[in-house]
């Protein structure tokens, strides 16, 4: 039996087999060693029985209640990702299954490698409305691309939307809805359309391009959690934050999505900037507009489930959303994801999932252009 996860997002380090039903695993953490929970990695040569995987210090990764309820999810071709049956008892994450193919993936999530998103640039960049803006390099020399899709050129009166998602590289749901945003916004939609002759919108499909094929949970190759470094980002240690936010604010920005995942709560919803020191009703007026218009446009998102609201002045502001409302008196969101199941509209086969992901994407363009007419008003 062969183990591996030496490839582009893979994490996983195989400790000891007595039997095909006792495999003994470790996830490898990010670097500096403070955060890891993500996983992905594949089992070949092995005899046609069933596979008993235990991933032995999953008591000790970072969130340790993501692994109630949760089901991991495999694959034998990489396109479709089922769900597995899956255990978590005394610190122990087992997954039980018998392989389809001589070649079996096993992951988190449904992985979204770089080769993924270099296609998806690419394909973007032959619509007319797209064009490739000069970004920095990460730390170890990837591109951070960045996407502008609209019908105008660029104009200082037109508004400015931004959109970015995987600061956490191990939340691959987020780019996976990154992909329907774009879908939308390429679509003939008359309304998209129209939105599009005043709006600029500029999209990070995956911030952290390094952590993504690293491995990681939630650091970049330095070990940094790029979501905690807005208020003051260094070009050594987060160029990521570091080049996009000087782009933000060349460029401006009057509405801002950050994509994510959630290892615990079953549900899709949103953060909005609540504590933020210089909050208005109109920025809470509009954060509120665009989850009402989600709860409308989608049967998997909801309003009831989600973070605990930040007091007046108590704010993160090191946070990338609230960093973003503070700075540009605009709504600053945070969209959340679960790695399990959606509790709301559940799928046993395939819980939440790429193609469900997607379609949330779609339906937050159409969110957000229902928001610009409300800001009209």
């Amino acid at each position: 039996m062969e183990i591996n996860s030496k490839f582009d997002g893979g994490n996983i380090k195989y400790l000891e087999k007595t039997d095909s039903s006792n495999i003994s695993l470790q996830i490898v953490p990010d670097a500096g060693g403070e955060f890891f929970q993500w996983f992905y990695f594949r089992i070949s040569n092995f005899d046609k029985t069933r596979l008993r995987m235990n991933i032995v210090n999953a008591g000790e990764a970072s969130y340790p209640k993501g692994w109630q309820g949760y089901q991991a999810v495999t694959s034998s071709d990489r396109l479709i990702w089922s769900r597995v049956k899956t255990t978590y008892e005394g610190g122990i994450l087992t997954i039980d299954h018998k392989p389809d193919s001589e070649i079996q993936y096993y992951a988190y999530f449904a992985p979204y490698s770089l080769e993924r998103h270099n296609d998806l640039i690419a394909k973007t960049l032959t619509d007319k409305k797209s064009s490739l803006i000069p970004s920095g390099l990460s730390s170890e020399g990837r591109q951070i691309d960045v996407i502008r899709i609209s019908n105008t050129s660029v104009n200082t009166k037109t508004r400015k939307c931004w959109i970015i998602a995987r600061q956490h590289p191990g939340e691959t749901m987020a780019e996976w809805l990154m992909e329907g945003v774009i879908n939308k916004l390429l679509a003939k939609d008359s309304v998209i359309s129209k939105m599009l002759e005043t709006t600029e919108f500029y999209l990070v499909p995956n911030m952290n391009p390094d952590g993504s094929f690293l491995g990681y949970l939630r650091t970049n190759a330095k070990g940094i959690n790029l979501n905690r470094e807005w208020d003051n980002p260094c070009i050594n240690q987060s160029p990521e934050v570091f080049y996009v936010r000087k782009m933000m604010i060349d460029i401006g920005c009057d509405f801002f999505l950050d994509i994510h995942g959630d290892e615990a709560i079953p549900y899709n919803f949103i953060a909005g900037p609540d504590g933020i020191p210089s909050l208005s009703d109109k920025q809470i007026r509009l954060v509120r507009f665009f989850e009402n218009s989600l709860c409308n446009l989608s049967p998997d998102f909801q309003n009831k489930f989600g973070y605990p609201v930040n007091q007046p002045g108590k704010a993160n502001l090191k946070i990338a959303g609230n960093w973003v409302a503070e700075n540009f008196s605009c709504p600053g969101i945070t969209l959340e994801q679960p790695f399990k199941d959606n509790a709301l509209n559940p799928d046993s086969e395939f819980g939440w999932s790429p193609e469900k992901a997607f379609t949330l994407g779609q339906m937050c363009v159409s969110g957000i252009a229902m928001t610009f007419e409300e800001m009209q008003n």
